[in-house]
């Protein structure tokens, strides 16, 4: 393939990633003759960005967000926008009018498939992905020209401790620094106090937690029960409140347990594993517990912290889940899955269409084959190997995604024209 430079482009970074991630990739690029703006929201903003001549701070109020916006990308010529996540309300305006002008549009995200990998998609992310819209049959087509193996999925996070380290230290500086940003708004609906204090009760229990979330796996490896997977996510995550059909999470665990005790074979059990950033905002237990004995069913109801996955996967059944990207994990083993939330996996071939009382009944085996081709397709595009948070995922995550943004080709259509660059193989990065 015949690598793009970065003359003649202008980037503006938005919010990204808690920590150094962004800051770096816009030394890389500006080393590729780019130029580099950021606004900054925050002193959390602030302080991850290193090079103070390039920052924008936007102090205004919300309302005044959209013509700022435009002003910045007339008066700076930008060419293209990077940020990461498309859903949280600076980020939906700005896509949109980005859009509209005919500017190049980068998302990062979460890796689909966690951990070793980060997404990157132009235009849009998760519920907004081009691949809501692809078939099985068009991705087969896409992979003729490929014979890549795919690596296996790892069974862990890779980098928590200091995906967990970055958020606190990003609200202790909006917490304390923030007096020049007055008009800040979260995009989430805790105040940022509660956000800190979240964060470093997580970092202080988390070797508590672990003790406890080993002899709760334990006591279910060694049950010598047959049990449903329940995989539940952030209730604050953009995944759920924007593309799931659910209000709140209370809504999902009532009918998941509604329907297994209706449907599920009575010796069956039902385990909900917690997502691994869960840090209590949500009483998720308590309220497990009260529909379990409300439903007669508290003796066959568990409940089990984050962390690892594949323990509890190696003997599920079945899992259940809104649209939580440890699916992929469910999937990849040829385990029935059922997703209620826009997915970007959620391809008749292998997501369950039973209704939930007849899938823990007995649920139908998922199509493996056209699993692992959509896995292959993804990993050939927009899943790029690396991480955000600790140092050595960053370094490899930066060999490839600068080549690809500074690319004219999206990555899904770089894989069809043939422009794609050989992918890496996956190193671990924790």
């Amino acid at each position: 393939m015949t690598y793009s430079s970065g003359e003649n482009r202008v980037f503006l970074f938005l919010q990204g990633p808690h920590g150094p991630f962004f800051s770096g990739l816009s030394r890389m690029l500006r080393r590729s003759g780019a130029e580099i703006w950021r606004v900054g929201f925050n002193a959390g903003d602030r302080a991850f960005w290193r090079d103070t001549r390039s920052y924008i701070p936007f102090t205004g109020t919300p309302e005044d967000w959209p013509d700022t916006f435009r002003d910045i990308l007339s008066d700076k010529g930008i060419t293209d926008i990077v940020l990461y996540g498309d859903t949280r309300p600076i980020h939906a305006q700005a896509v949109e009018i980005a859009r509209a002008a005919g500017i190049g549009v980068h998302v990062f995200e979460e890796g689909y498939l966690r951990p070793y990998w980060v997404t990157y998609e132009r235009g849009g992310s998760n519920g907004h992905s081009r691949l809501m819209k692809m078939t099985i049959p068009q991705m087969e087509s896409a992979l003729e020209g490929s014979d890549m193996e795919a690596p296996l999925p790892p069974g862990h996070w890779g980098d928590m401790r200091q995906h967990v380290f970055y958020g606190a230290l990003y609200h202790w500086f909006v917490m304390f620094w923030n007096r020049k940003y007055r008009n800040f708004r979260p995009h989430r609906a805790l105040t940022v106090t509660r956000e800190f204090q979240l964060y470093v009760q997580r970092l202080l229990l988390m070797p508590f937690q672990a003790i406890e979330r080993r002899l709760a796996t334990l006591r279910i490896r060694f049950g010598g029960f047959p049990y449903h997977l329940a995989l539940l996510q952030l209730e604050h995550d953009s995944s759920f409140q924007m593309h799931s059909p659910f209000d709140s999470m209370f809504d999902f665990l009532k009918l998941v347990i509604e329907e297994f005790a209706a449907g599920a074979p009575r010796h069956h059990h039902l385990v909900f594993k917690a997502h691994p950033l869960e840090d209590g905002r949500v009483p998720l237990r308590r309220e497990i517990s009260r529909l379990a004995r409300e439903l007669g069913v508290q003796d066959r109801v568990h409940y089990v912290r984050g962390g690892k996955l594949a323990q509890l996967l190696n003997d599920a059944r079945t899992a259940v889940t809104v649209n939580s990207t440890a699916a992929q994990q469910v999937l990849w083993r040829g385990i029935p899955i059922k997703v209620f939330g826009d997915a970007v996996y959620s391809q008749p071939e292998f997501v369950s269409t039973q209704p939930l009382r007849d899938f823990f009944g007995g649920a139908s085996r998922p199509d493996n084959k056209a699993y692992k081709t959509y896995r292959r397709y993804l990993l050939e595009t927009s899943q790029v190997p690396g991480g955000f948070y600790s140092a050595r995922g960053r370094r490899q995550l930066m060999r490839q995604v600068v080549d690809m943004m500074l690319s004219p080709d999206d990555p899904y259509d770089a894989l069809k024209t043939g422009t794609a660059a050989p992918r890496q193989q996956l190193r671990l990065v924790n």
